[in-house]
């Protein structure tokens, strides 16, 4: 992320200037390689799991498909879902990968292409049509695969827990209040979001 999103964050928030002097800059690299469907299945994977199960039944998948780094949509026709689950994914998981599969070769989910000139909000709509894909399915996509800026997932555990450390908050704020809170770091909300998951990073480090 620029010079530009510290400057604005430093210069509108006081608690976010004093984050960011204390983290230092951020790190924060996209993987703009990845197609939408790589990183679609990616996030179910890590639906509910911690990075390490869910990279170990990700390394499971991809030797499913000889010869591919990832599979393609189509790949996926020619693996039963026994083989499928055998990897680590539960029944539901199992369905949202096949249906994201079926969404991506009928053109509900964009291609690279196609997603660089779609509207955050429009990615959103067309991505959560799609089974076992909600919001922050969505946003976690919009972050790293496509470097969006001014996107903050304020149901995500980690940004709203990063909040109330950062800001001494008793209790967990609401999608609502950290919305409301995050409208003075626009356009640059992800930043914003990357500062408040390595707040709450620090926090359990030092627990």
């Amino acid at each position: 992320m620029t010079a530009d999103a510290i400057q604005k964050l430093s210069a509108s928030d006081a608690v976010m200037r004093k984050l960011i002097r204390e983290i230092g800059p951020c790190t924060l690299k996209p993987e703009t390689r990845r197609t939408p469907f790589q990183s679609l299945v990616q996030a179910v994977a890590h639906q509910q799991l911690n990075g390490t199960a869910a990279n170990t039944i990700l390394l499971r998948f991809t030797k499913l498909f000889p010869g591919r780094r990832f599979p393609r949509p189509e790949d996926l026709a020619g693996v039963p879902d026994e083989s499928l689950r055998g990897a680590g994914f539960s029944r539901a998981k199992v369905a949202s990968i096949r249906d994201i599969a079926a969404n991506t070769l009928s053109g509900v989910v964009p291609t690279s292409r196609q997603i660089a000139r779609l509207t955050d909000d429009e990615i959103v709509a067309r991505l959560i049509a799609v089974r076992g894909v909600g919001r922050w399915t969505a946003e976690m996509l919009l972050i790293f695969q496509l470097g969006r800026a001014n996107v903050l997932p304020a149901d995500d555990f980690g940004v709203r827990s990063g909040f109330r450390i950062a800001y001494r908050r008793l209790e967990m704020p609401t999608a609502k209040e950290l919305l409301a809170h995050g409208e003075r770091w626009r356009p640059f909300r992800t930043t914003a979001a990357w500062y408040l998951w390595r707040a709450a990073d620090r926090a359990k480090e030092s627990a």
